[in-house]
């Protein structure tokens, strides 16, 4: 079993010192996290890729779509995806599953936990900020899917989490 990298290992200490529970996988350079956000439980994978001093984190939560339902899903998180600015939003059709992605290079071997921790509470916010609204589209009856106006629902700011510290605690 080869030992676990410098990167992860950074980690894994950013993780410990924000009092973060996480667990490495053995025998990768992998670590898993799990958050409870405002709508959802969010699940966390971050992966060092030590050949490029690059970090993924990967956040996902899941979201059952009918197949009706599917087509007006994926243009949600294709619209969302064009307001970013940093990561995007996937569909995991196999799992069933709603995921961001957000990667970033690195210069040293040691990642730096405030670029990780952004990356983390990025991740985090993003993916319990669409929820509500992949919510709202596979709430909607099937046959007026074609009225719902998918620009205009991720325009609507009383589906969007509180700002931490602004109204309430942050819950990650």
């Amino acid at each position: 079993m080869r030992p676990h990298s410098r990167q992860i290992l950074s980690v894994e200490d950013c993780f410990g010192g924000n009092g973060w529970h996480c667990e490495l996988v053995e025998g990768r350079d992998v670590l898993r996290a799990g958050f409870e956000a405002h709508h959802t439980r969010v699940n966390l994978v971050a992966q060092a890729y030590p050949q490029l001093n690059a970090l993924g984190i990967v956040t996902e939560a899941p979201l059952s779509v009918d197949k009706a339902h599917m087509e007006a899903v994926l243009e949600l998180l294709a619209h969302a995806n064009k307001q970013l600015t940093l990561g995007g939003f996937e569909y995991d059709l196999d799992r069933s599953m709603l995921v961001f992605r957000i990667t970033n290079l690195f210069e040293r071997e040691k990642f730096d936990p405030d670029i990780i921790s952004s990356m983390v509470h990025c991740g985090i916010a993003e993916l319990d900020r669409i929820t509500p609204y992949t919510s709202v589209v596979c709430s909607t009856a099937p046959d007026l899917l074609p009225d719902l106006d998918l620009r205009r629902l991720l325009m609507r700011e009383d589906l969007i989490p509180p700002v931490p510290g602004e109204e309430e605690e942050e819950e990650y």
